[in-house]
C-alpha cells in the first residue's frame, strides 16, 4: 500500500536511523574498497556520534531554506534518506544548480522502490526551489548507486574527484536537467 511506503521530510526523531542507514550503506558501498581499520572506524560509536551531530545540525539549522533532508519509510520505519540543496562545486551556479549530497537506502531494503521514491521526491523539491540542473557524486567504478542513477537518466559530465576515506576513492559527477 502507498501508505506503507512513502517519502517525507526528516524529523529530529529520525536522526539515529538516518545515521544507521548511512553507516550500513557506506559499509556496503565503500567497505570493500577500504582498509580494515577504516571500515571498522566507520561503524564505531565515535563515528556514529559524529554523524549524528552533523545530521542534527543540518536538520536543525540548515545552511539555507533550500537545503532539505527527506526520508523513505516502509511501514513507518525509516529505510533511506536523501540530502539535497544548492550545488557547492566551484563550476556550478548555486542559483540554478542543485546537488543531491547523499542518497542512501539501507542494504536490507534495496530494490523495493525506495531509491526511486527518494530520487523523485528530491527532484520535485529541487524543481519547486527553482533549480534547473541537479548533480550527484558517485563512485567511478561500477556500483549500485551509479547504475541506479544512470538508469534514471543521469549522465557523467566529465568532472571527477577523489574521496578520501582512508584510501582514495575515484568519484565521478553525474548530472540531470530537471527544469520543466
Amino acid at each position: 500500500m502507498s501508505q506503507e511506503r512513502f517519502v517525507r521530510s526528516a524529523r529530529e526523531a529520525d536522526i539515529d536511523t538516518v545515521v544507521e542507514v548511512q553507516v550500513a550503506a557506506w559499509q556496503a558501498m565503500y567497505g570493500p574498497l577500504l582498509p580494515d581499520p577504516v571500515r571498522e572506524e566507520i561503524g564505531s560509536e565515535e563515528a556514529f556520534a559524529r554523524f549524528r551531530e552533523q545530521w542534527q545540525a543540518s536538520l536543525g539549522n540548515p545552511p539555507t531554506s533550500r537545503h532539505r533532508l527527506v526520508v523513505a519509510t516502509d511501514q513507518r520505519a525509516v529505510v533511506g534518506f536523501a540530502a539535497l540543496g544548492p550545488a557547492a562545486d566551484e563550476d556550478c551556479w548555486p542559483g540554478t544548480d542543485a546537488e543531491v549530497y547523499a542518497l542512501h537506502v539501507h542494504p536490507d531494503h534495496t530494490r523495493r522502490g525506495h531509491g526511486s521514491r527518494l530520487l523523485n521526491a528530491a527532484v520535485d523539491h529541487l524543481v519547486d526551489d527553482g533549480f534547473h540542473a541537479a548533480l550527484l557524486w558517485v563512485l567511478e567504478q561500477e556500483n549500485p548507486l551509479r547504475t541506479f542513477a544512470e538508469a534514471a537518466g543521469w549522465r557523467a559530465d566529465g568532472t571527477t574527484r577523489e574521496l578520501n576515506l582512508g584510501a582514495p576513492l575515484p568519484m565521478v559527477r553525474l548530472h540531470a536537467s530537471i527544469s520543466a
